[in-house]
């Protein structure tokens, strides 16, 4: 019976500053950090032995596995980095502060922009280049929809997850918010009109137990 275990990364500077960030590599606060570590802790408890661990190209979310798989003694697992696992991208919102926003737009637009699955909010007028992203042939999008983080993420589930699962390998995801909330949905066949109320807790993993055919067994949040 395979186990997948996802988590968001600890808390960001970002998150504490109430920001868009999206593709923006932001570091971890103090507070993030300990997150990351109190996280490592509880799945210790559970003495689950991991094949894999995938997480995104952003440093949020690698220093959090890093934090994690030291904590859990299992930092010899292979480790696999996809940009397919990155943040939603927030398009011309990134950078900007939530609360300011919705003094602009009011409430109800940016509940829309933040957590409708298929509306796409404002779009960059200019894409950005990464090095990072061009050596793999990654264009870097304009902006995205959770439905458009969701088409680029669901690939890299049926490649490199799910055969492990299938095969009876334990799987741990480290990422980020919006993207867990598209895991979620395709996994627990969600519907457009409750993906809203989803949430994506930092540093507060969820287990999955599946049987043999990925079918969801269990879902619990770990304590």
């Amino acid at each position: 019976m395979p186990t997948l275990v996802i988590m968001r990364h600890g808390e960001s500077q970002a998150n504490r500053d109430n920001i868009f960030t999206g593709w923006s590599d932001v570091p971890l606060t103090d507070k993030g950090v300990r997150q990351a570590h109190s996280a490592g802790k509880v799945i210790a408890k559970s003495q689950i032995q991991f094949d894999d661990v995938h997480t995104s190209f952003l440093k949020r979310a690698i220093i959090t596995t890093n934090i994690v798989l030291d904590e859990i003694g299992q930092n010899f697992i292979p480790e696999h980095k996809s940009w397919r696992l990155n943040e939603r991208h927030y398009g011309g919102l990134r950078g900007k502060n939530k609360l300011k926003v919705k003094e602009r737009v009011g409430a109800k637009q940016l509940k829309i922009w933040r957590r409708s699955f298929t509306v796409v909010p404002p779009l960059l007028t200019k894409r950005d280049e990464d090095p990072r992203y061009e050596r793999y042939g990654v264009q870097i999008p304009l902006g995205e929809s959770l439905e458009m983080a969701q088409q680029r993420l669901i690939p890299y589930w049926v490649d490199q997850i799910a055969p492990n699962l299938l095969d009876n390998k334990n799987q741990l995801i480290v990422a980020h918010g919006s993207t867990l909330r598209a895991l979620i949905k395709f996994l627990e066949n969600i519907s457009d009109e409750e993906i809203p109320n989803v949430e994506v807790p930092n540093g507060k993993p969820i287990r999955y137990d599946f049987d043999e055919q990925l079918n969801i067994i269990s879902k619990s949040f770990m304590e």
